[in-house]
């Protein structure tokens, strides 16, 4: 993969088109991996487009198609306190910590809460219900109740639950299955996260770069190999921890700052509106 070569979107949009499709049905049969070992990785869209190449090349990839469409908008809503407690857990790496959002699927107009628990050993479990759609911004009391349980089943204290939006992040992603390992891949570009400091609404972006993910059963799948090959490893982003912490300078930002330090977030005109769906 070679990191100088041009970011160019469309050479992605190709690269995925070669591959063959997976339904969304045979993809959760397969690989719903709602408890996971997850790996993420930054690199410019060019070598993101290589590296769908290359595992289409060597791997029984396929990529997740739904209606004709292999690439979907998505937006995200983080509720946290106003002290920001979910933010604060993740900022100082408490072993057992949470988060919670409302995720979006532009292209469907389906809405769901989710709520992501992190045990001790890193495993990382995700649990969500269904979601009004005109209520993505706000915790309805049976949404409050759904995270309370799933709280509990996860052994974590009783929190503060009186959760708000705190981050607004929307990208676009496309969903890889690699059938040797039953797990999944996700590329997720175009990333912009917005939210308001003292009554300003500020916003920022990913310029030029990727943020791929991969989800699998604790083994490395052939896409963290290859990433390795040509040098790229882990690294510690969270949409919603890194997201704040670009927007917000006043807040502690330990785990995300080798990220933040290259400066890929660059500020852009508020807008408070999702990228439309193509």
């Amino acid at each position: 993969m070679r990191s100088g070569a041009p970011s160019v979107q469309s050479g992605l949009h190709h690269v995925l088109g070669a591959l063959p499709p997976v339904g969304l049905e045979d993809l959760l049969d397969q690989a719903a991996l709602q408890r996971r070992m997850d790996r993420k990785y930054v690199l410019p869209v060019a070598a993101a487009a290589e590296l769908v190449e290359g595992l289409g090349s060597a791997e029984d990839a396929q990529v997740l198609e739904i209606a004709g469409r292999r690439t979907f908008g998505y937006s995200s809503i983080y509720l946290d306190t106003a002290e920001l407690d979910c933010f604060i857990q993740a900022a100082r790496r408490r072993p057992r910590r949470f988060k919670v959002r409302t995720r979006t699927y532009l292209d469907a107009a389906e809405c769901w809460l989710e709520v992501k628990t992190r045990d001790r050993r890193g495993w990382t479990v995700k649990n969500r219900t269904s979601h009004a759609l005109d209520d993505r911004h706000v915790l309805t009391s049976g949404g409050r109740a759904f995270v309370r349980q799933v709280l509990a089943e996860a052994h974590i204290e009783e929190q503060d639950l009186d959760l708000a939006a705190a981050l607004e992040t929307a990208y676009r992603r496309s969903t890889l299955y690699l059938a040797a390992s039953g797990s999944r891949l996700t590329v997720d570009t175009s990333l912009r996260c917005a939210t308001e400091h003292d009554g300003t609404p500020v916003e920022a972006h990913l310029e030029g770069h990727a943020v791929v993910e991969t989800k699998t059963d604790g083994r490395p799948s052939a896409a963290d190999r290859l990433l390795w090959s040509h040098g790229y490893r882990p690294v510690r982003i969270s949409k919603y921890g890194t997201g704040l912490a670009a927007l917000r300078p006043d807040l502690p930002s330990t785990p995300w700052r080798p990220l933040l330090k290259h400066d890929l977030f660059h500020p852009s005109s508020p807008t408070w509106s999702t990228p439309a769906t193509s």
